[in-house]
């Protein structure tokens, strides 16, 4: 019996920072209809109820016009749930896949043409296929111009799995800036890797869940060290996420509110933001 998480704070709070139009909430996950959708048996956690009508209601909160929805592992290699919910408006969000070496190729067609654009593959949590079979996942999805999405829960590991993911060929986006912690400091070597693919020209990255890496409450401003060495290396190549609706949080829940308030003061230029917000994930999600 997985222990249940907590339920997102409501309300939102509106945030002091008006974010510009067509920006987007590039992580976040939905929760919806548990005899629809079964949760799988082999996973990490009990998620609440998170029905995508209640994050397009956070999202209006924000004034965030966009958003991509990130399949989660609680419901295993089993899209469904994430597939209605990007279909139920598809001009306002996009998707980012599970897929194992063995799913049929007809499914990964169906996620392709209803707007999703990547598989993810996580050391973190249960029910998503481990790195044991990256590139058997990468040929599958590669004829599709999909991207890797890279959820670890140490910096470290992406040290030992650079050479790997670099030599796909592939786009690939690091989740939470890899987990690095704020008290690793920016010459971690973890971080330091993160940096050298980003200067590759083919890595990405989501300034998301930085709560889970600070040492600190909100705004995280222990966290900004990071970020301003990702934005002097590849500000065209970052993007921004609540991580909605905060799953595996037991004892504390933060307000997106404050998440998006936090992106303000981690990135005061506006032009920047205007590409972590707008330009940079239409692009990278495909947005028309």
């Amino acid at each position: 019996m997985t222990k249940p998480c907590l339920p997102p704070a409501h309300p939102t709070k509106k945030p002091s920072y008006k974010a510009p139009p067509l920006s987007c909430d590039s992580h976040t996950h939905i929760f919806d209809d548990f005899v629809k959708y079964p949760l799988s048996p082999n996973r990490s956690f009990t998620p609440p109820q998170a029905p995508v009508q209640n994050l397009l209601e956070m999202l209006d909160v924000l004034g965030v016009d966009r958003a991509v929805v990130v399949h989660s592992s609680a419901y295993g290699p089993h899209n469904a749930a994430t597939l209605q919910a990007v279909k139920s408006d598809p001009k306002r969000l996009r998707g980012v896949a599970v897929t194992g070496p063995d799913t049929p190729i007809a499914q990964i067609d169906e996620l392709n043409q209803h707007g999703f654009s990547g598989s993810r593959i996580s050391t973190v949590v249960k029910g998503t296929p481990g790195f044991e079979v990256l590139e058997d996942i990468a040929k599958r999805v590669r004829p599709y111009d999909w991207h890797i999405a890279v959820h670890v829960n140490n910096s470290i590991e992406l040290t030992e799995l650079a050479p790997r993911l670099m030599s796909l060929d592939m786009t690939i986006v690091v989740d939470h800036i890899a987990r690095v912690r704020s008290h690793e400091g920016i010459n971690t070597p973890g971080f330091i890797t993160l940096l050298k693919m980003m200067e590759t020209g083919r890595c990405w990255v989501k300034l998301s869940a930085l709560h889970r890496c600070s040492a600190q409450e909100y705004p995280c401003l222990d966290m900004q060290p990071f970020i301003r060495q990702l934005i002097e290396v590849a500000p065209h190549r970052i993007v921004w996420g609540t991580d909605w609706p905060h799953v595996n949080q037991f004892d504390q829940m933060q307000n997106d509110g404050d998440i998006l308030d936090a992106l303000s003061l981690w990135v005061p230029e506006e032009s920047i933001r205007h590409q972590i917000l707008v330009t940079n994930p239409a692009q990278l999600y495909r947005f028309t």
